[in-house]
């Protein structure tokens, strides 16, 4: 296979680093192995772009890896596994609202706390 990107050019396109794409590679969680060129470098086309785009996003919202490769484990398998990915994808999805409602717990103790600033800087300005 001569199409494709090179490790490099993948790497940049997905904001990774070649490091990152051979973990993934490594580690079972990728849907197929890599094809190569006749050189033996690694080319990656677009399914494996977007298979990668997706192992990115889950774990940029903290799913484990142990949960990334048991998810790429239900694809691989194919049909009659839809349900298994379905109910983890749910408990992810469960996870990662959990995380966002206390992280905007947490702006809005920011915000109140820039508002107890900026009320007191516009005070001395008023003043003045």
């Amino acid at each position: 296979m001569t199409d494709g990107l090179t490790i490099a050019a993948a790497a940049e396109r997905l904001g990774l680093t070649p490091d990152t794409l051979r973990y993934y590679e490594k580690d079972g969680l990728l849907l197929r192995p890599v094809a190569r060129a006749a050189s033996g470098h690694r080319r990656y086309g677009p399914h494996d772009l977007r298979w990668i785009e997706l192992v990115t996003r889950l774990r940029s919202t903290g799913m484990a890896i142990r949960d990334v490769r048991r998810y790429a484990d239900l694809v691989r398998e194919g049909v009659g596994t839809e349900v298994a990915r379905l109910e983890l994808l749910r408990e992810h999805r469960r996870k990662v609202l959990a995380q966002l409602a206390e992280v905007q717990e947490h702006l809005g103790a920011i915000d109140h706390k820039i508002g107890i600033y900026a009320d007191a800087i516009e005070g001395r300005e008023g003043a003045a």
